[in-house]
């Protein structure tokens, strides 16, 4: 079963994460299929880069979304396409 996750990076005290496809059973920082955005809680605001078309593709393959990158989505929709 697939999972969108966060994997920790950065160095002590001061983490980063990205959103990660990954198999549900595998370690945090194992190797992922695909790295969908990154995560940085330090910065202010909290900046969180998506990309939403594949996070939703893969949403739609079967990948359930932990509880934290739900809340992280939720906070950050994707943007309106603009008209030209």
């Amino acid at each position: 079963m697939l999972a969108i996750r966060l994997a920790r990076f950065g160095s002590k005290k001061k983490p980063t994460y990205r959103l990660v496809v990954i198999e549900k059973e595998r370690a945090r920082d194992s190797k992922a299929l695909e790295v969908l955005g990154h995560y940085n809680p330090l910065s202010e605001p909290a900046a969180v880069v998506l990309d939403h078309g594949r996070y939703a593709h893969w949403v739609k393959v079967g990948a359930q979304p932990s509880d934290t990158v739900l809340r992280l989505v939720k906070a950050n929709p994707a943007p309106e396409p603009v008209a030209v």
